[in-house]
């Protein structure tokens, strides 16, 4: 092969390189947005990806009429495949935050993104054929594995170079940029013999035109995220932080006195993921319901799943025979924020410098695999099961690994979500408790910020254990006759006989997504 084939050869499938890897960004920039933002990611995986595969099938077939200008074909649908991709976060973004039309418009995007790329091979395989004269199966195979290595090499880039270091939405942009100028050049740069001059301008043209619309977006990002992530909360953002993990928004707001003991001249919540964790007005509430019961006992050493911001650790430590607490917290971030935000530590009593506490941040279901210990007290306070990530939280697998941490008369708490707005979640919670061997009671009490909410008390035998207070600690809220009626379930919310939830059949994730979609 002469010298020039060769290299117009190797220009080419460096391009077919470059394009996969741009097009498996896109494709993961779409399912993880949907994860952040709606939760779910094994739905928002089936989405993207199930659109994206069929719009490529019918793009292959739509590319057949451009395969005599394949070049020219090629670098339009390159510049307007860059210009979407590049955009599509951004756009999807606008769409969730002022028309609530997140889903909408993710099909259509991704139906688009899939039309585009399902149309570059067919037109790649020409260009490689016009190069060098070679057999279909030949270029079939050059192509795929040039295909397949730049997919490789997305795929490991965005979660690890993109997301860490430019985020969602400038990472996307990038990434688009890099598709246009490779897609133009290579039209250009080796094609641009078998184009007329009107056709070179415009490709050119095109290219510049494409690349400066998404350089003047990455200008744009910082105040067009701002404006759209302060439209989905009522009062006004203090601090936003997007993780490889998680979206983290605290907002606040001054409050009039009420005229009670418990004034409060500030409303400050904290979100993740878009769902309320706590509101600063009534969060004692939850938390002396989570903690308390499980520390009428042995509490001398204490294990906190979950429970990042440190408020149900502030409650822990007003034991003063409680020796240790081990605080087991998956984002680093969450536990930082908690520690050395003034907002947070206000509300926490700086519970995370106390000498008694340890912090690992990790994945608590893997911790507890490889962790022997054993407490006197294990709290669960984890997040709704809603996402697929958190259901395997909510198993029967994982209890039945806590259960091999309860020393003899420990005793489990669970945070369980509402008995009201999503019985069958709840009772499911129990339910699963139970099947991995921890005897339970459950109670309920209103927590105004989220309702009626509920908790599973366990221990591991047949006895279940008695929900009370130690009265000689001081709490604003829990009382032994709060607990008396926090023990009553109402006709309209009567107990539910609900199967388990399991990793291989995660039923908690089904009855949550449902049950709170109505509200």
């Amino acid at each position: 092969m002469p010298p020039l084939r060769r290299a117009a050869r190797s220009a080419l499938l460096a391009v077919v390189f470059i394009c996969a890897a741009c097009g498996l960004v896109y494709e993961l920039a779409l399912v993880t947005l949907g994860s952040y933002l709606i939760g779910n990611t094994a739905t928002q995986a089936a989405i993207v990806l199930s659109v994206m595969v069929f719009a490529m099938g019918i793009g292959s077939l739509a590319a057949k009429p451009l395969q005599n200008h394949a070049a020219v074909g090629f670098a339009v649908i390159e510049l307007v495949l860059a210009l979407l991709g590049g955009l599509s976060v951004l756009i999807l973004y606008g769409a969730f935050a002022y028309m609530s039309l997140y889903t909408q418009s993710l099909v259509v995007v991704a139906f688009l993104l899939g039309l585009l790329i399902g149309a570059e091979i067919p037109l790649l395989m020409v260009m490689l054929q016009r190069i060098r004269a070679q057999s279909a199966g030949s270029a079939v195979a050059d192509l795929f594995a040039a295909d397949y290595v730049g997919a490789l090499v997305g795929g490991l880039a965005f979660p690890f170079l993109l997301l860490p270091f430019l985020g969602q939405i400038r990472g996307a942009l990038v990434v688009g940029m890099i598709n246009a100028i490779a897609g133009a050049a290579l039209v250009l740069v080796v094609f641009g013999r078998d184009l007329g001059r009107m056709q070179r301008v415009t490709v050119g043209a095109g290219s510049v035109g494409v690349v400066a619309v998404l350089v003047a977006a990455m200008f744009y990002a910082s105040t067009f995220e701002v404006n759209a992530r302060q439209a989905l909360y009522r009062d006004p953002i203090v601090l936003a932080d997007r993780t490889t993990i998680q979206d983290i928004v605290m907002t606040r707001r001054s409050l009039p006195g009420n005229g009670t003991d418990t004034d409060t001249d500030t409303d400050t919540r904290l979100y993740l993921n878009g769902d309320l964790q706590f509101s600063s007005v009534d969060e004692y509430r939850y938390h002396e319901a989570l903690v308390h019961p499980a520390l009428t006992e042995k509490r001398e050493r204490v294990l906190i799943l979950g429970g990042g911001d440190g408020l149900a650790l502030r409650e822990v430590l007003k034991y003063p025979d409680v020796r240790s607490v081990q605080l087991v917290e998956l984002d680093p971030r969450m536990t930082e924020l908690a520690a050395a935000d003034p907002r947070l530590t206000e509300l926490n009593g700086n519970s995370l410098a106390d000498e008694r506490v340890s912090v690992v941040n990790e994945d608590a279901f893997k911790w507890l695999r490889r962790n022997a210990e054993m407490f006197d007290a294990v709290i669960v306070d984890m997040p709704d099961p809603d996402e697929t990530a958190t259901a395997k939280l909510y198993s029967v697998e994982f209890y039945g690994l806590i259960r091999a941490h309860l020393a003899p008369g420990a005793r489990l708490v669970v945070q369980a979500g509402s008995p009201y707005f999503a019985p069958r979640s709840f009772w499911c919670i129990g339910q699963t408790i139970a099947e991995a061997g921890i005897t339970t009671e459950s109670y309920h009490v209103d927590v105004p910020s989220f309702g009626d909410w509920g908790f599973f008390l366990g221990a591991a035998g047949d006895t279940p254990p008695a929900v009370a207070v130690d009265p000689a600690i001081p709490l604003r809220f829990l009382s032994p006759e709060e607990l008396v009626a926090a023990r009553t379930f109402p006709l309209d919310r009567p107990p539910l006989r609900m199967p388990a939830s399991t990793l291989m059949q995660p039923r908690i994730l089904e009855y949550s997504q449902s049950e709170w979609s109505a509200y």
